[in-house]
């Protein structure tokens, strides 16, 4: 979706996550046990180890939970196989979704993401289908009263951020995935917690929602995803009026 109305959907979220830690802790244990099995539990030599460490630690994840995960990983707890997969479904008014799942069981991460497209009459889509309108960046999300904007611009042009986005009250960079882990560490280092922080498919093309039934319909859908246990992040490119946003934000 685009930047301004992710950040607002952002901000809605907020108020809901301390009900959601538990899912928090879930998908970024799964994270977290992915990058040690693919670069080594060292996270002086495994960046993308090292980020999901900070962001545990900004959520407020027990550093057991961090432990465990890492070990998982590692292999030294054996158990069960940790798999990432990619849905791409399609929305009520065209909308195009991409769901991003980390599984230990792939019969009940299909099963549920078809569950939450045909409730509000979408459907699942091919491979491809829906991933050709989008492009995989880095992007971060941070309110304006976190840091002045030329402090974050250089910032951002230092670690060779793609681009930076000023809107009314937040910031938005994207950055190239090789340059996400760089420049996560970069704003941690100078104190600066991004609202919003991950590896994101950014669509190419834009649906407007303009008309209430359509709006709560693709946030019921986003929302019902959000919720499964399974999935890491929904992809959408919507845009709509903050308005609409706001009137379903129970």
């Amino acid at each position: 979706m685009a930047g301004h109305s992710k950040w607002a959907t952002t901000k809605r979220h907020k108020a809901a996550v301390d009900a959601k830690r538990g899912k928090i802790f879930s998908v970024i244990s799964k994270e977290i046990s992915l990058a040690t099995r693919d670069g080594g539990k060292d996270p002086e030599f495994n960046p993308r180890l090292r980020t999901l460490i900070t962001k545990a630690k900004q959520a407020n994840m027990p550093a057991d939970n961090i432990d465990r995960a890492i070990k998982k990983g590692a292999g030294e707890l054996g158990g069960v196989i940790i798999e990432e997969l990619l849905y791409e479904g399609y929305g009520p008014g065209g909308v195009g979704l991409i769901v991003e799942v980390t599984t230990d069981n792939k019969n009940r991460s299909a099963s549920d993401v078809r569950s939450a497209f045909s409730k509000v009459g979408g459907n699942l889509a091919g491979a491809g289908a829906v991933a050709f309108n989008y492009k995989r960046k880095g992007q971060f999300l941070i309110a304006k009263n976190k840091m002045e904007e030329d402090t974050i611009t250089e910032l951002a042009m230092v670690n060779d951020a793609e681009d930076i986005i000023s809107e009314s009250d937040h910031y938005e960079i994207v950055c190239e995935t090789a340059q996400y882990d760089a420049l996560a560490e970069a704003l941690s280092k100078a104190g600066v917690e991004a609202d919003s922080s991950e590896l994101a498919y950014l669509p190419n093309n834009i649906v407007q929602i303009s008309d209430a039934e359509s709006a709560r319909k693709v946030l019921k859908l986003v929302e019902s995803l959000e919720d499964l246990e399974d999935v890491k992040a929904v992809h959408g490119n919507y845009d709509m009026d903050e308005s609409l946003l706001e009137a379903f934000s129970g």
